[in-house]
Formats: C-alpha cells, structure tokens, sequence
C-alpha cells in the first residue's frame, strides 16, 4: 500500500507490562524474569513455552538489530507503539539498549491521536491493531526521530521503575507508568464469580471485556488460581488450563454488589 512502509516487521514478544523488571539487561535480571514467567505458566496454557522456542528471545532479537545498525550504516528503525502499558513498557526496555544510535531511531506513538475506523468513525486506537490497514499508510506521517534528552530521560525512567521491584505496571498516560503489586487486578478479577458454575475461561473473558484495566490471559490465570486457592469458593475439575476447572461462590456466600469497573 505504501513503499516506505516496505521493511522487516520484528515483534517484541515478552509483555513488559507485568513481572520484575530490576536488573533486566544482566544475565542474572534476565533468568530471574524468565524463572518468573515459568512459575506464572507452570500448569497452565502457556506452560513450556519460556523454554520450547515458542515464544523466542527478546534479548537475541535486540542483538541481531544492534548488529544490523552497525553494518549498516544507513539502517534506521521505527518503533510503532499505541498507547497502553505494554507498549509503553516494551518501548521503555527497547529505547533503554539504544542509545549509541541516537538519529537513527524513530518512534510512531499513537497517543491520543484520532483514526477512522471501517465504519468512517473517529476513533482512538489502544492497540495497533485496532487500527485499519489504510490508516497505517496515514499513520506514517506520525514518526519521528526519538531525541537525545528521551533516551536519557526514558532510560532513567525505566531504570528507576525497575529499582521499585513491583510486577504490575499501569499507563496513567502519556508514557507515565504507576507500579502495584502482584495482586493488582485481584479483586476486580473477583467481582466475575457469581453463583453459577463458570469455567476459569469465561470468568476471564468476562473480565478482559469489562475490566478498565487489563492484561494478558495468562497472568489472569494464574492470579484466578491464586484467589482459587485463598478464597472459599466452590471448585470442580482441575486447576490447570483455563477450560479445565469450573468455579462459582459457595451457596452461603453473598455475591458480590454489581460494579462497573
């Protein structure tokens, strides 16, 4: 549709948006944030994955461009990013390993900015795939070098989150992110059980459709395990994948009041 959007598409896959951050770019930080993506899977959906190749190296990936921008003298990057947490937090871990090749680095940030969806509607994107392919071609007029005091100033942001040692990130907007503990989405992640048997998958399909803030499936599990585990609740089949075990409250216990989260 566009020549200058011609170029190799690279995806981040690691969600940056939740689990440790201190130390990331050491050998030590990096096995410690996959040994805790290991115990988030372990039993679940998605477990095996840290360790098959299925979800691949973020790491190697920013070694491979690192090295592509020093053959070539003339390579640039865009970093194409919407404005949510784990895109924010992406671009944080990403911008942080690139500062010798300051002008050469270019960020497309969506933040708050209208797009028409396929209906013709204004709308503003969360995510990049929110937005139709013809207004990508649009998109492009957006980009912009990233600036010598943002890679100092990102950099050190993100530096210091990593220092609070906390698992959830949240976007308060523009690119600042607010930290919480692992428990953050807990008790709106409680207000889905109800008094009817619901299969861990709804429960989280309920909330991921009403919840303000949200995140990925696989953390919703394991957090709807943990509550599993320290709430009286009532539970049959087996807390493993999200379709294997149902839940719902115990008959003597009131259900939670409707709230719009």
């Amino acid at each position: 549709m566009d020549s200058r959007l011609q170029g190799k598409i690279i995806q981040i896959n690691d969600d940056f948006a939740v689990g440790p951050i201190n130390d990331i770019y050491s050998s030590e930080g990096i096995e410690n944030r996959k040994q805790w993506w290991r115990i988030v899977l372990s039993g679940g959906d998605y477990d095996g994955i840290v360790d098959d190749g299925s979800v691949g190296d973020d790491n190697l990936t920013v070694v491979a461009l690192k090295e592509k921008l020093q053959q070539d003298s003339e390579e640039v990057i865009w970093i194409w990013a919407a404005q949510n947490k784990h895109d924010v937090s992406g671009y944080y871990w990403l911008i942080s390993q690139l500062g010798d090749f300051q002008g050469r680095i270019f960020i497309l940030y969506l933040n708050n900015l209208p797009f028409i969806n396929e209906k013709g509607n204004i709308f503003y994107p969360v995510n990049l795939y929110d937005i139709p392919p013809r207004e990508f071609v649009k998109a492009k007029i957006l980009v912009r070098p990233v600036t010598l005091s943002e890679f100092e100033i990102d950099a050190d942001e993100w530096a210091r989150l990593g220092r609070e040692n906390r698992d959830v990130r949240i976007l308060e907007g523009g690119k600042k992110l607010s930290q919480y503990g692992p428990d953050f989405y807990d008790e709106d992640l409680k207000r889905m059980i109800t008094g009817d048997w619901q299969r861990g998958s709804k429960i989280i399909h309920h909330f991921l459709a009403k919840g303000k803030n949200t995140t990925g499936d696989a953390y919703l599990l394991w957090r709807l395990k943990h509550i599993v585990q320290s709430t009286e609740l009532d539970v049959q089949g087996e807390l493993k994948n999200m379709k294997d075990f149902e839940i719902k409250l115990k008959a003597t216990q009131p259900a939670a009041d409707s709230v719009v989260i």
